[in-house]
């Protein structure tokens, strides 16, 4: 495999990348579509590459990069909690995106993760959080809030009290702004 070491030095340090991307790289050095899916299907069979999704593969072996294979996407709900240190709960990651996908659970070297997805207007509240080696985008307590109350999803007491205790309200009355009515009465009540 001649071109190895070039592909490795392009994709190595990138969270994910496409076989678009890696048709853009490689073309440009004149190496072919053909011998470049070659190249793909190779590494991924000897393990070297992990596909996450059609098209998207990583060199990483962490199951935290999936998120990247859905960008711009945020990590949410309990993932959130737990990341922030809420909730001592391990959880599988949840994606959070407004592209258009197939939602649902998925599976990524053997781990389940979960998609959901809304509407781009509803794409804010997140913020870069170091995650060991690297930085992953979580969406931060208040939006953390109204994800649950949109996504139907239940908050036990002791995490709606421990979220009153550090909710920014000003920030809240913003987002609320920004979402369907029914969340923003949902949230009011959960709140009183």
């Amino acid at each position: 495999m001649k071109y190895l070491s070039l592909f490795r030095e392009a994709f190595r340090d990138r969270q994910t990348f496409t076989i678009a991307d890696v048709l853009h790289v490689l073309s440009k050095k004149g190496i072919s579509d053909e011998y470049t899916y070659v190249l793909i299907n190779h590494l991924t069979k000897k393990g070297e590459i992990k596909k996450i999704k059609r098209g998207v593969y990583t060199f990483k072996s962490d199951l935290t990069v999936v998120g990247f294979a859905y960008s711009p996407f945020y990590y949410g709900l309990a993932e959130a909690l737990s990341l922030r240190k809420l909730s001592d709960q391990e959880v599988n990651p949840i994606v959070i995106t407004c592209r258009k996908v197939r939602t649902g659970t998925k599976n990524f070297l053997g781990n389940n993760y979960l998609v959901k997805k809304f509407d781009r207007k509803l794409f804010f509240g997140f913020e870069m959080i170091k995650y060991y080696d690297f930085w992953i985008p979580v969406s931060n307590l208040e939006k953390t809030l109204i994800d649950f109350v949109y996504f139907r999803q239940k908050l036990s007491k002791e995490t709606i009290k421990e979220l009153k205790k550090q909710l920014r309200n000003d920030v809240l009355k913003s987002y609320l702004k920004k979402v369907p009515k029914w969340v923003k009465v949902r949230v009011s009540a959960l709140l009183a």
